[in-house]
Formats: C-alpha cells, structure tokens, sequence
C-alpha cells in the first residue's frame, strides 16, 4: 500500500470531522437558538463526508479489513469528535502496512 492512500484519508478524517463539527454547532443554533441556516454547510458536509468514504473504503480495501472494521471507520465519521479519537488509530494500524519507495541505485 502506498503512503498516499493512507495521506488521503487522514487528511479527508479531519476535514469530515472539522465539517461536521461545524454542520452540529450549526444545527444547534437553528434550532436551540432559532438563528441561522443550515443548508450551505449541510451540503459541504455531505459532499466532505461522500469523498471520505470513497476514501476510507480505498484505504479498507488495500488494508484488507473486515467488513465490521470497515463499518466502524465510516461510522466514526457520523459521530462528532469520533474522528479524532478513531483516526489516530487507523493511522497507526495502516502505517505498518504502508510499503517504502524503491531506493534509486547510487552510481559512484
């Protein structure tokens, strides 16, 4: 597995969770506050939120986690603050699989 399959999805795992952060305080002030609106930052949430999953099935897939791990990553991604305690993780576990570049013969 390749270093940036794994870039992706860290990367994606804190947008997402930054995102729906964002989308939750939102949706409390609509309707806790009845002030503001939530569908711009709905929209940016979902499509965030579709681009993760591409992304962790990517990276589920080449580190061949069951299914039921698989479905805990995405879930991690319907929960505030679930990101930032799974992806760590995930990172973690991945990284040991990540292979290293081909050193380049030195010519002398």
């Amino acid at each position: 597995m390749k270093q940036n399959v794994l870039t992706r999805y860290r990367v994606m795992a804190y947008v997402t969770a930054v995102w729906l952060l964002v989308f939750t305080a939102a949706i409390i002030a609509k309707y806790g506050f009845e002030t503001g609106d939530t569908m711009l930052i709905s929209q940016v949430h979902g499509v965030l939120f579709i681009v993760y999953v591409v992304f962790a099935f990517d990276l589920g897939s080449k580190a061949k986690w069951p299914f039921g791990k698989l479905l805990w990553v995405l879930a991690a991604g319907c929960i505030p603050f679930a990101s930032f305690f799974v992806e760590p993780k995930v990172s973690r576990e991945a990284q040991a699989l990540v292979t290293k570049p081909a050193q380049a013969p030195v010519q002398a």
